[in-house]
């Protein structure tokens, strides 16, 4: 999943400080278009050295379908008038519409002492602890990386390392419009149901949403910062 860059680039991974770390800097940028947000956290990871503040961008997207690098054509079923853009995370196929909260954590991984399967372990970790504030009991799954109520899919995850550190990230639903789903295998499992916060009476509007996960989700990735 990771990947090295050229040239002269400062490293993302020189000797972490022995001091804490910093509180990221937390983005709320709306509704922003789906490319154009996948260059910017790009060149982020880019242009970023050892000293640079992590940040975390909350936002959502207009309708798109995005593929993972490795992922199959064979679970976009039917698309239509939606776009499909294949990108440089992990995972499959999924959907990503107004609703819907995502959230992207741009983290030097080894400064803030996590390994990849940490970091998901975090992000599963803040949908969990939010759900639960909520009185909505979520799981995650060993095997199929995201965070479930029941047998449905509430929120999903794939994300990109590069230089050690990390972009792309989380999806949650949270008042949606449901029917592009159907239109794909989600995360590539055949018959997999999505569903979302405001089927068990959560938050309305993303904002709100992104209001409420920010404090799980800082306090599960830097709690030991």
């Amino acid at each position: 999943m990771s990947a090295s860059a050229a040239g002269a680039a400062p490293s993302c991974e020189a000797d972490a400080p022995a001091h804490r770390l910093p509180a990221p800097l937390i983005r709320q940028l709306g509704r922003v278009d789906y490319e154009s947000c996948w260059r910017a956290m790009q060149r982020f990871t880019a242009e970023r050295s050892a000293h640079s503040m992590d940040e975390i961008w909350f936002l959502e997207h207009a309708p798109i379908f995005t593929l993972g690098m490795n992922a199959s054509r064979a679970h976009l079923i039917s698309p239509g008038d939606i776009p499909v853009l294949q990108i440089d995370r992990g995972g499959e196929v999924t959907y990503h519409g107004p609703g819907q909260l995502v959230v992207y954590p741009l983290i030097d991984l080894k400064r803030a002492a996590l390994s990849v399967r940490d970091l998901v372990s975090a992000l599963e970790k803040s949908v969990i602890d939010y759900a639960a504030e909520l009185g909505i009991r979520a799981h995650s799954r060993a095997r199929a990386p995201g965070v479930y109520v029941g047998e449905r899919k509430l929120a999903s995850l794939g994300i990109r390392i590069r230089r050690g550190c990390s972009y792309h990230g989380l999806a949650l639903n949270v008042h949606m419009d449901m029917e592009p789903f159907g239109r794909i295998d989600p995360c590539g499992y055949p018959g997999l149901k999505m569903t979302q916060l405001a089927e068990f009476a959560g938050p309305a509007s993303v904002a709100l949403a992104a209001q409420g996960l920010q404090r799980h989700l800082v306090r599960a990735l830097f709690a030991n910062g």
